[in-house]
């Protein structure tokens, strides 16, 4: 069997199976076009001239951060030597179904593209180490807090835009209760608890919030407390998104004012997994962290 045949093979399967998430869709089908490509040896430069488009379309197009154009995607894998029409079919398929709309679309008048990218791979993934200095993650947020948070950069937003925004924030949260629930581990900075947001009853409510999820089997928190001084991530929040998909790798999310950064090279995602693991090593472990989250209560 020909490479450009077992692409096609493998291409049919993850239709089959592949979750409905449109993003990681995307994913899948960028992931096997740069394979094509890279066997080829083509560069970005001259895929992106077959479609009329630049290296850096054909860029974005790998890491599915965009939508693909069939006619695309075809002249594409004409340019790889995929040319029989039933090897194509899988793939270009699979180019119809990326293009289609999430839950999310009701959202998009809310909505960047670059974090709409992000709540697509955040459905589909099955596990995400997250580590946060500034505000308690977005997927254990309490209504009130993720309210006070949203207000931070809406503050002229009218309430019924403010509802919505933190409606769509917990609708993401569900992810953490679905049959096959995604399983989050999440290192917060001391910072995070001991900042008021949105006065003392709201932090209240938050901190007994992250009380409670820290008995779910899902998840796990810990607290970096204070006295630990420097530690590696001192550089800022960062996510590590893993999928249960072979075809896909390990997706480091950074977000930023007005954009994010998405990274997705073995090379650079090992370095956040070991920068992950050391700060796991050197936070409270979760059942100090309960305590510590506890006394905070308490004091």
């Amino acid at each position: 069997m020909s490479r450009e045949r077992a692409e096609s093979v493998r291409s049919s399967s993850i239709l089959k199976h592949a979750p409905g998430s449109p993003t990681v869709l995307r994913i899948m089908l960028g992931t096997q076009l740069r394979r094509l490509r890279t066997r080829r040896g083509i560069s970005r430069e001259d895929a992106g001239y077959s479609i009329r488009a630049s290296h850096a379309k054909i860029s974005r197009l790998e890491l599915g951060q965009v939508s693909f154009k069939e006619r695309d995607v075809a002249d594409l894998l004409s340019l790889y030597g995929v040319t029989d029409p039933g090897e194509q079919a899988p793939l270009l398929a699979l180019a119809r179904q990326a293009n289609a709309p999430g839950w999310w679309h009701k959202y998009g008048d809310l909505l960047p593209g670059w974090f709409e990218v992000y709540i697509g791979l955040e459905g589909a993934a099955s596990i995400i180490r997250t580590y946060e200095n500034q505000f308690v993650p977005g997927l254990l947020q309490t209504p009130r807090y993720a309210r006070a948070v949203i207000e931070l950069a809406h503050e002229r937003a009218p309430e019924p835009e403010l509802d919505r925004r933190v409606r769509l924030r917990t609708t993401r949260q569900g992810r953490l209760s679905w049959e096959d629930p995604l399983t989050l581990w999440a290192v917060i900075d001391e910072a995070v608890v001991r900042r008021m947001l949105g006065g003392p009853g709201v932090m209240r409510e938050q901190i007994e919030h992250l009380v409670a999820m820290t008995a779910e089997p899902n998840v796990t928190v810990q607290i970096m407390p204070f006295e630990r001084g420097g530690h590696a991530a001192a550089g800022g929040p960062f996510s590590i998104l893993r999928f249960p998909e072979r075809e896909l790798p390990d997706v480091v999310y950074m977000e930023q004012l007005t954009s994010a950064l998405y990274l997705d090279k073995t090379a650079e995602t090992e370095h956040y997994i070991r920068v992950m693991d050391r700060l796991s090593v050197q936070a409270e472990q979760p059942k100090q962290t309960r305590r510590f989250l506890e006394r905070l209560l308490n004091g």
